[in-house]
Formats: structure tokens, C-alpha cells, sequence
């Protein structure tokens, strides 16, 4: 069964800094995708950044510039570098990968939570 496992989350002030992963069965590479999505409270899932074999990364409005999505092919991982962080960016966040398989699928979440 291909497993994602994230890391990285927890409590963090606004204005600090975060940095989530991703671990991908070695299986899955190379990546045709990568993503990290978000669902905050009360809220829809929302993308929050996406990586592609053939393009620049892809942000969520007002994300960019924050937020910085990148894949380690080396280690298996993909990451999410979250910098400036605001309540807002509150909840939980999920990895997503489309694998050489050109399957999709999701890991279980972990959580970030940005103090005022």
C-alpha cells in the first residue's frame, strides 16, 4: 500500500517560519506532480502550491512569495517552506503527488497552527 507521510507541523507565532515534508515511496519517481493543499477551518481544500516535471511552480493567491514548494529527488520528499505565516494559513495541510504510475495520491495531513 503506497503510503505519504508529512511532517513538520505544529504550533508556530505569525511571522515565523515553517517548513512541512513530504516522504514519497521511492516507487513513485519520478513525479509528474506534486502538491500541497490546505483546509482550513471552516473552509474548503484549497491548493496552496503545485510542482511540475514541465513548468514554473503554481501558488495559491497570496501565497507566493511565502510559500516555497520543492521536491528533493534524491531524498524522496517534497517540501513546503512557509515563511511570514499568518493565522490565516491556520490548518491542515496535505501532500499530494502524481506518481510514475499516473496515480494521485494523498497523504493524511498534518497540522499547522499560527498564533496571533
Amino acid at each position: 500500500q503506497v503510503r505519504l507521510v508529512e511532517s513538520g507541523g505544529g504550533l508556530v507565532q505569525t511571522g515565523g517560519s515553517l517548513t512541512l515534508s513530504c516522504a514519497v515511496p521511492g516507487s513513485l519517481f519520478p513525479l509528474t506532480a506534486a502538491e500541497w493543499n490546505r483546509q482550513s477551518p471552516g473552509n474548503q481544500r484549497e491548493l496552496v502550491a503545485k510542482s511540475t516535471s514541465d513548468g514554473p511552480p503554481v501558488y495559491g493567491d497570496s501565497l507566493k512569495g511565502r510559500f516555497t514548494i520543492s521536491v528533493d529527488n534524491a531524498k524522496n520528499v517534497v517540501y513546503l517552506k512557509m515563511t511570514s505565516v499568518k493565522p490565516e494559513d491556520t490548518g491542515v495541510y496535505y501532500c499530494a503527488v502524481y506518481g510514475s504510475d499516473r496515480r494521485y495520491y494523498w497523504g493524511q495531513g498534518t497540522l499547522v497552527n499560527v498564533s496571533s
